[in-house]
This record gives C-alpha cells, structure tokens and sequence, in this order.
C-alpha cells in the first residue's frame, strides 16, 4: 500500500499550531452535566493532543500557540515541557486573554457531550508574526486543525504557516476538528476550511466535515468523490471517518483502505480522533503502510476511549504495541 515521504535531516517531526486549553472532564458517570459537582483538570485541544500522543511514542516535537498570563496558561506550557515538546514559539498574551475551558459530560459511553468556553481566548490571538519561520522550516509535517481557523489573527498565522510549509518542503495534516459554536455560519467556515485543505497533504475528519466544507457549492459527494476533489490539489492521504462504522482512507492511485476496531472497555468518547490521528501519523512517519498506520491509530483510540482523560491517556509506544499484539480487532 502506499506510504508518504518525508523530508529528512530537519530537527522536528512534527510542529503543532493552536488551540491550547484546559479539559474538565467529569468525574461523576452516568449522570447529565447538571448534576455534576467535581471534575479533573488536563491539558486539552486536539492539535495539543496530538502532539502530545505524538511525543509520548518518541517523536521529535514542537509547538505553535499561545498561552494565557494566568495559572491555567502556565500549567499548559509546563505541561507541554515535561511531555519534551519543544514550546520556544509557544507565546504568552499581554492583552488579558483567558485560557479555553472544555468541560465534559459523561453520561454513557454512548451519550457523552462538551461544554466549550471560547470567547477572548489566548489560542485565538496568536499574531501572524508571532509564526517562527524556523521552527517550521525544520520540522517534517506541520499539524495544524479547523479550530485555530475560526477567529483573526489565529486564522492568518494558520495560512502564514502555511506558506512556510510550502517553502521549506513541510508536509501539512490537517485535521478538521470542526466546532461550530466558534464559527458565524457554516459558508464562512467552508470557505477558509477550503483554503487551508487545498494546501494541505493528510487530511482527517468524519464525513460530516467534509459534508459541511462541500456545502457552500450545494454539493452532495460520496466518500470517493470527496478525496478526488483534494487530490486534485496536494493531498496525498484523504481520511474519512464514519463513527462506530470505522473510517476510510483514500490515495491519489484508487486505492482505499478501511480500518478495523479494537475492542475496548469504553468510558467516554471524545480523545478518539486525537489519538487515532496521532498514532497514524506515527506510523506513516515510520514507513508503515496506510493499512498498518489506521490499525495503530484504532488500538491508540481504543486506549483512550477506556480512560478518563485525553492528554494523560495518550499511549507510549510499549503501550500500543502491547494492544496491538494482544487485543482484539475486527475488521469492519
């Protein structure tokens, strides 16, 4: 199956940029929101997770962000320290901005919610010029997520990024982690959503997603016709994702390739996809095939998904082996 090359000799694997925040996760089952009186705190944010996932199995890493002046901001890039992500373009606000506050609801393994504080966050009010050039020039994949995209001047260091990723040879991961209580409507989102797919070489969301960035040409594709449209551009890897249904991935040659699931004492939902996406990543960054990489990316979700929290629980590389070796997959 097809694998992806990569830049040699660079100093980062991979380099994240945005959203960094605080997940409150419930500590109460089985019980709404409401009702709810104590949570634990991690860090949280996919691109934060992700990169976090992705060091925890060894990888060289970075980060791109910035940080409140307050407690939570502090504990976030300490946090990112002691995981050995690099945090030199992780930028402290001067202007009074909050750190991000996600608290999670648990009702069931099946019936899990977050509840989002976004308004004057630090994440969104990285500058442009607060980019570092270098540290994406030497790095191999640039990860970035639709989150950062919601607000200026976030979205504008998205796309300067960007452009430094096309001249210094970076591959792009997008993942679309659409939430839409950060946009104003769906057309603004798919626009700028859009633009940062067509610069982009691995691109993960569920179908959903990719429905919500077709809509603003009133466009109803199936899976195959989705990927084409991005192979046209730079993609290289389109990844579909269809909840309990598994997800698909799709290359610019016709092939397609459909995950498997591994078994798993589910907790909670959410930190499947971070997990999933950083445990593929590694992978395809080891040479693995597209098949090889989404079953590391399955026993990494299913690992997740049976803990409570997403950071914390993401698996060192001894850990994920072990899944692989001894759990149960099936394919689906």
């Amino acid at each position: 199956m097809t694998t992806i090359s990569f830049s040699a000799d660079k100093i980062f694997d991979v380099v994240a940029l945005g959203r960094l925040c605080i997940d409150l996760n419930a500590n109460e089952f089985n019980r709404p929101m409401e009702e709810t009186m104590t949570f634990t705190k991690y860090v949280g944010g996919s691109p934060a997770n992700i990169i976090i996932g992705l060091s925890r199995l060894g990888l060289k890493t970075g980060f791109i962000g910035k940080v409140a002046d307050d407690q939570m901001g502090r504990y976030i890039k300490s946090y990112l320290e002691k995981e050995n992500i690099d945090t030199k373009n992780v930028v402290i606000d001067k202007t009074g901005a909050v750190t991000g506050l996600a608290f999670t609801e648990i009702k069931s393994p099946e019936e899990c919610s977050i509840l989002m504080y976004r308004d004057n966050v630090a994440d969104l009010l990285l500058e442009p010029l607060e980019v570092q050039e270098d540290i994406i020039a030497n790095a191999k994949v640039l990860l970035i997520s639709g989150t950062a995209l919601a607000s200026s001047p976030s979205k504008e260091a998205v796309f300067l990024a960007l452009e430094y990723a096309q001249l210094h040879d970076v591959k792009v991961l997008f993942d679309l982690d659409y939430r839409p209580y950060t946009w104003k409507n769906v057309y603004e989102t798919a626009v700028y959503y859009n633009l940062a797919a067509e610069k982009s070489h691995i691109i993960i969301g569920t179908r959903e997603e990719f429905n919500m960035m077709e809509s603003i040409l009133n466009e109803k594709c199936s899976d195959e016709e989705t990927a084409n449209k991005w192979f046209n551009h730079r993609a290289e890897i389109v990844i579909i994702k269809h909840g309990s249904k598994g997800s698909i991935a799709y290359t610019p040659n016709g092939e397609s390739v459909r995950s498997g699931v591994f078994e798993a004492d589910v907790l909670k939902t959410f930190g499947a996809g971070d997990s999933y996406a950083s445990a593929f990543l590694y992978r395809i960054m080891q040479g693995g095939t597209i098949e090889d990489a989404m079953k590391y990316g399955s026993a990494s979700a299913a690992i997740v998904i049976s803990k409570h929290s997403c950071s914390d629980a993401m698996p060192t590389l001894d850990e994920l082996e072990e899944k692989i070796s001894v759990g149960t997959y099936k394919q689906i």
